[in-house]
């Protein structure tokens, strides 16, 4: 019998069907931060690894490397190129020899490069870093995915040379806005450092500026994506409603962000003279910050500006690509060899074998045929228009006007015989250069030079093709280093034969070809 107490202790009923998996924008917020937990892991890995560098580095603080080294590269790019590697690692030997002022300069230099060289990811082969996160579909199944992403890129520069550039992901590591939306985050960084000027926060404001300037670079990092994706086709980017939506709202935004910069750049002068007037230690520091606030908006001004000038031009660059990639030359493509690779093993066979060759080739080489009429209007009218009488003959032929080619040929038929004899060494041993063209020089003064010419052509020999076109022997030439001695032609004294190809084997193919 149990007792009321044991009742009131009985655990509680659980449901008997599994937990639901949350909804879908739950489950996108947890991805997306699953996904911006995932781009700062190559920061702290950096710390867990330094440990095994030859030598003592556990005094280098790696991932505040890795943060300097992500904002030197996001504040030296440019819209067309990005920032120089030497450049980067020399901005960085400062922050590195601060952290260990005794250690050589040869280490702090290490330091600097195998931080860039981690952040690029030298040592993979796409240079990108992957993780995986989970997500629940539409089914509620737990479903596993993968994250491709990359910190530091190494693109090529239009003047030559490789730059580094930083990705958004890299961007949003270091203003610490991870996978937020450009514009929200833009106009709330912007708004949020007027107020802090008006109240005389200058040190929160010189915060907010420099993630105001981040995602100025964001913006042009996407729309320089965008061009270059258009140079390589054109047909990969809507240009019909996302990027001139885009390219108006930058335009819109860059119009706003004038205005707000120019005010914000008044007020902070205002209280930089403000400071002037004192000169106790606090009104100094206040002085200090207003001065590198001038500095950070007025580089947000410049940002802006070129922005402002590469939306302008991406109207025109489209319909330049669009040109030019609707009007470039076709793809060359190998041609056929149709005597060596059809006529030449069917013309031995029978007709009722050749036959079968031949129709398959051509059922298969000439193409679609376009139909006569593609639209019922045009079909009515071929068939309602009465045929044209024409003349029993035909219509009458013009007389052509045969005009005959002089022969300005250099030797004559006779001249390319005596060559050729010379040549024939099937049943001789090779024999030299200079050996052939003193023989020619007794036959014929102009005969050494067709000697020469054709000895010098077999000296790449297309056996391939004479192979194909059935010939049983081929003149070949080959140089051992040997100098020609002679009174009118310098070079390699070439070794010159008669080689025979297998009939054999070319009789084998012929029959498998067919």
């Amino acid at each position: 019998m149990t007792s009321p107490a044991s009742t009131d202790l009985a655990p509680p009923q659980l449901s008997a069907g599994p937990r639901p998996a949350q909804g879908p924008a739950a489950d996108e917020g947890l991805a997306r931060r699953l996904r911006a937990l995932a781009c700062t892991a190559p920061l702290h890995d950096l710390d867990a690894r330094k440990a095994n560098l030859a030598g003592e580095y556990t005094v280098y603080a790696m991932a505040e490397v890795a943060l300097a080294a992500i904002d030197l590269i996001t504040l030296n790019m440019d819209f067309d190129t990005g920032a120089d590697h030497e450049q980067i690692v020399a901005r960085l030997l400062p922050r590195v020899a601060a952290q260990a002022p005794t250690r050589p300069a040869a280490e702090h230099e290490r330091v600097a490069r195998w931080v860039l060289e981690n952040l690029i990811n030298v040592g993979s082969v796409d240079r990108g870093f992957r993780a995986v996160y989970g997500t629940f579909g539409t089914d509620g199944v737990y479903v596993r995915r993968d994250y491709d992403f990359k910190l530091i890129e190494e693109v090529p520069g239009y003047g030559g040379g490789v730059y580094l550039r930083t990705t958004d992901e890299a961007v949003n590591v270091l203003v610490g806005a991870l996978d937020t939306d450009v514009t929200s985050a833009q106009i709330a960084a912007e708004v949020k450092l007027e107020v802090l000027i008006n109240r005389g926060r200058l040190a929160d404001a010189q915060l907010a500026a420099e993630q105001a300037r981040y995602r100025t670079v964001q913006y042009a990092e996407t729309l320089r994506k965008t061009l270059e994706a258009t140079r390589r086709n054109v047909r990969a980017v809507d240009w019909l409603h996302t990027v001139p939506d885009m390219i108006a709202e930058a335009l819109d935004h860059v119009a706003d962000r004038y205005r707000h910069e120019n005010a914000i750049l008044t007020n902070i002068r205002k209280a930089r003279d403000e400071a002037e007037a004192a000169t106790d230690a606090k009104t100094a520091e206040h002085k200090r910050r207003a001065a590198e606030l001038v500095d950070i908006v007025k580089d947000c001004i410049r940002r802006h500006t070129q922005l402002q000038s590469r939306l302008l031009e991406a109207g025109p660059l489209f319909r330049a690509e669009q040109d030019r990639q609707a009007f470039a030359a076709p793809t060359a493509y190998t041609g056929l060899d149709l005597y060596g690779q059809l006529v030449a093993p069917v013309l031995p066979l029978p007709v009722e074998q050749a036959t079968r060759v031949t129709d398959a080739f051509f059922a298969r080489g000439t193409g679609l045929r376009t139909p006569a009429s593609v639209r019922l209007g045009d079909l009515v009218d071929l068939l309602l228009t009465p045929p044209v009488e024409r003349e029993h003959l035909g219509a009458e032929m013009p007389e052509p006007d045969l005009i005959a080619t002089p022969d300005d040929s250099r030797f004559s038929e006779e001249q390319l015989a005596s060559a050729m004899r010379l040549l024939d060494l099937e049943h001789d041993a090779p024999r030299r250069l200079s050996g052939l063209l003193a023989e020619a020089r007794r036959l014929d003064p102009d005969l050494p030079y067709l000697v020469a010419l054709l000895a010098v052509h077999a000296a790449s020999p297309p056996v391939g093709t004479a192979y194909r076109q059935g010939e049983e022997r081929l003149l070949f030439a080959v140089d051992d280093g040997t100098p020609l001695d002679d009174p009118e032609f310098g070079g390699a004294d070439l070794i010159v034969g008669t080689a025979m190809l297998d009939a054999v084997g070319m009789a084998a193919d012929r029959t498998e070809a067919t």
